[in-house]
């Protein structure tokens, strides 16, 4: 099977495939709605990624079909002389793509995205119970230096 990826930003089309993948776990299972209609709230979120200069959605294929996506959130800081960073979220490859080296290169194109646009700093969180993500993520030298704190909003 060739691995050879092309990537894109995505298109609103795309949008029940990269619901897919996000629920495809039990942890997005719980908390994506992965239903063969696309609900408005998603639809407003996409509109809202795509307008912002800031957001890119990216997809990766594999002669035609996607086989992963992720996103990169481009932040401007005061700090660290105003350096911008890259945040990357949502990264997921299709589960029948999955342990063949696409994460790798998914995570690469990102890293070098982040470059283009001139961050000093790619950062990325990931959920503890993920362990496996976190060995991937710690194999490509991400470290975990800081620690996290999240506070829903409901």
């Amino acid at each position: 099977m060739s691995t050879n990826l092309t990537f894109r930003l995505a298109k609103i089309e795309d949008l029940p495939e990269i619901i897919s993948m996000l629920a495809d776990d039990v942890y997005g299972a719980s908390r994506e709605n992965a239903s063969t209609i696309v609900s408005e709230k998603y639809l407003e979120a996409f509109r809202k990624i795509q307008e912002d200069p800031n957001q890119e959605l990216t997809v990766a294929e594999i002669n035609g079909d996607i086989v992963a996506t992720f996103q990169l959130t481009f932040i401007q800081y005061l700090n660290f002389e105003g350096t911008l960073r890259a945040q990357i979220e949502a990264v997921r490859t299709r589960s029948d793509y999955r342990g063949k080296g696409i994460g790798t290169k998914v995570l690469t194109y990102a890293i070098n995205r982040a470059k283009e646009k001139g961050c000093s700093l790619v950062q990325l969180t990931s959920d503890k119970r993920r362990t496996e993500a976190i060995k991937f993520y710690e194999k490509l030298g991400f470290k975990a230096s800081h620690e996290g704190f999240k506070l829903k909003l409901d």
